[in-house]
């Protein structure tokens, strides 16, 4: 049933624009979906399941668009920019992404507990959304080492991986620091530009 997950979550997505997470209804999700109020407990089990499943899209998401920013130039500043852009503009846009980078979650917001949630659900995407949840710390480590894979080929040594994975990081947290507080100027892309010349000199 993923078109209907898919549904279900896009219509959470939606009524959580409009209204505080606290005061979505279930019976309105599944309406908004074009689907029974039966169908989207036996998808995510409770409200709670349900925020964790939307959660965790929004998570994967803002993980792909990170893959697609990586692969997106040839040259690694422009690489590792592009990165940097991503991140900041996928927080900017999208409430759920920034307070997963922040860990700053409003009461607009749903805010699942981050560790495992025990489940006795046979549905197999359940289980998944029932999963850990990354902190802040873990995007930035998530980010930083599938910068380094994409990056260094293989055969780089590991004193140049090692160099690389301060760069990468060094570009995660510039651009995390442009979500908290907007750069001026030049903008993320001027930021990173400088700090990564820097690294390099």
């Amino acid at each position: 049933m993923p078109a209907a997950r898919e549904s279900l979550l896009d219509a959470a997505y939606a009524a959580l624009a409009r209204r505080p997470w606290s005061a979505v209804r279930m019976v309105d999700v599944a309406a908004a979906a074009g689907v029974s109020r039966q169908t989207l407990y036996n998808e995510f089990g409770s409200k709670d399941g349900l925020a964790r499943a939307l959660v965790r899209r929004e998570a994967d998401g803002y993980l792909a668009g990170v893959d697609r920013a990586l692969t997106g130039h040839s040259d690694l500043s422009d690489r590792l920019t592009a990165t940097a852009e991503w991140i900041s503009s996928a927080a900017r846009e999208n409430a759920l992404v920034r307070a997963m980078l922040t860990g700053c979650w409003s009461e607009r917001l749903p805010s699942p507990a981050l560790s495992a949630v025990p489940s006795t659900s046979a549905v197999p995407a359940q289980r998944r959304a029932d999963g850990p949840l990354p902190s802040p710390g873990d995007f930035v480590a998530l980010v930083r080492d599938r910068a380094v894979t994409v990056l260094a080929g293989s055969g780089t040594p590991k004193s140049e991986t090692a160099d690389l994975a301060r760069s990468c990081e060094i570009a995660v947290r510039l651009a995390l620091s442009c979500v908290a507080a907007p750069p001026g100027e030049g903008g993320v892309a001027g930021l990173v530009h400088s700090a990564l010349q820097r690294e390099a000199g």
